[in-house]
């Protein structure tokens, strides 16, 4: 058993008093995240950053409202209990989690956040037999159900159109710039540079297994360099491109990517078949550069795909030329 888990009390066993305390808590909670949150967001999107802050204070209004309500009703004491303490009741990803969400993950994890309380504050009042409790219950859930209203109140408030749209743009401009690009400087290394060497062991071996070995140890070798690389090469405070973690992940995933990509099928006992399979897939990859650029970095795909088809032909005849030799 888990240590702790033994030590949790089920939502039904609680008493209306800890109910009130849980509730109390859980708006605290939930209004710090909102905070930390806007917090994240007011240098690059202070529109949204301004929506959360007032998703905050509408979370601390009904905090105090429970407050009060908890002081006529049990007085001044309340009980310390907090949703890990409650077996089943609804919890929120730890602050190192969410403190890196994207502006769209952060307006989605807020949905997730309302949703999931307002569906447990009407499940628990169905399933509660005392009046009282099934109402403080019901009023919890309409009160969550409301706050999502509102917050869409508050995205018309403080963001209209114009500032949606740079947002939007900003929000796009890093997305490119923390994943895609890296990624996708990553994934042409790993499929262009990662030819040569395996297509010179593969003709000069016809062995596919020394192949394979030889690609695995260039897929893995180039991956690691080239995140280590990425993420030293820039601390993305000035050039505003992110995390250099995300960035080195991203470039060095997609190095392996690359270049595991057609050292995999060598695994084909019989060579010519795995030849022509990793032909293939070369061809996958090449054209799969070059919509990637077309789409995000907007680069004319017929240019892109000249580029990348040419630089891999290049590269290939090259390994092929050293391996036959």
């Amino acid at each position: 058993m888990i240590p702790g888990i033994q030590h949790r009390k089920r939502f039904a066993e609680l008493s209306e008093q800890e109910v009130l305390a849980l509730a109390i808590s859980s708006e605290e909670d939930d209004a710090r995240i909102y905070r930390s949150f806007a917090e994240a967001l007011r240098p690059d999107f202070p529109d949204s950053a301004a929506i959360f802050e007032d998703m905050a204070t509408e979370e601390d209004t009904h905090r105090q409202w429970l407050i009060e309500r908890h002081k006529a009703r049990f007085g001044n004491t309340i009980p310390l209990i907090r949703r890990e303490h409650v077996s089943g009741f609804i919890n929120r990803r730890p602050i190192w989690l969410t403190q890196n969400l994207s502006l769209d993950s952060m307006r989605a994890e807020a949905e997730r956040m309302e949703s999931d309380a307002q569906r447990f504050y009407l499940k628990a009042a169905q399933s509660s037999t005392d009046a009282d409790t099934r109402k403080l219950l019901g009023d919890l859930a309409a009160a969550e159900g409301g706050h999502a209203d509102k917050a869409e109140t508050l995205a018309e408030e403080h963001l209209d159109d114009e500032a949606r749209d740079r947002e939007d743009r900003e929000s796009h401009r890093r997305f490119v710039l923390t994943w895609v690009q890296p990624g996708l400087a990553g994934l042409m290394d790993g499929s262009v540079s990662t030819l040569a060497p395996i297509f010179a062991t593969a003709f000069a071996t016809q062995d596919t297994w020394t192949t394979f070995l030889v690609g695995l140890a260039a897929s893995v070798g180039a991956g690691i360099s080239m995140g280590f690389t990425e993420a030293a090469s820039d601390d993305g405070e000035i050039s505003g491109r992110g995390s250099p973690i995300k960035r080195g992940i991203a470039s060095g995933v997609m190095t392996m990517v690359g270049g595991l990509g057609h050292a995999l099928p060598y695994l084909i006992p019989d060579f010519w078949t795995a030849t022509i399979v990793a032909f293939v897939v070369v061809f996958i990859e090449l054209w799969a550069i070059a919509w990637i650029q077309n789409k995000f970095m907007q680069t004319p795909f017929l240019k892109a795909a000249f580029q990348v088809v040419l630089g891999g032909a290049l590269v290939f005849a090259a390994g092929a030329l050293i391996g036959s030799g």
